[in-house]
């Protein structure tokens, strides 16, 4: 409610919109080629190691989801969430169908189960994506607070 309503005739893609798109998206290829590295040091890679990969390449995607929700707003991307039902229902049906396809994927996906460990370290290691959106969001707000009470 604070900024107009945009133009119908403009691009529904702002320019602050492309630029968190292009800079996660640069983000999250400079570091999964630089995990690929890691990974394929020995010059080969497994089929474990290529689950890990697949299973952290969509994890960061699905952290992300959140992070998009709330793109443009200075609010944390989980205010209100309990009452966005079909974000929710995307949400659980892409993490689940992530375990899934790698623990029972096999031979369709070329991937292997993994241990609980494995999932566990996949999980928090990615949602560092979402903390670090949070961290954003927060001193946005905070700079938005200061900018308020400098202007009274």
């Amino acid at each position: 409610m604070q900024h107009s309503p945009r133009n119908p005739q403009a691009f529904i893609v702002t320019k602050a919109m492309a630029q968190n798109i292009f800079t996660v998206g640069l983000a999250f290829l400079i570091f999964l080629i630089g995990f690929l590295r890691y990974i394929r040091r020995d010059g080969e890679i497994t089929p474990y190691e290529l689950s890990v990969f697949f299973g952290v390449f969509v994890m960061l995607q699905f952290w992300n989801l959140f992070n998009a929700r709330c793109l443009g707003l200075k609010q944390s991307a989980l205010k209100g969430l309990s009452k966005n039902k079909g974000f929710i229902a995307i949400a659980i049906t892409i993490f689940i169908g992530q375990i899934l396809i790698i623990q029972f994927g096999g031979s369709i996906f070329r991937t292997v189960p993994l241990s609980f460990v494995d999932w566990i370290s996949v999980i928090v290691g990615t949602s560092t994506v979402l903390f670090i959106g949070e961290l954003w969001r927060f001193i946005m707000r905070l700079k938005l607070k200061n900018h308020l009470r400098q202007s009274y």
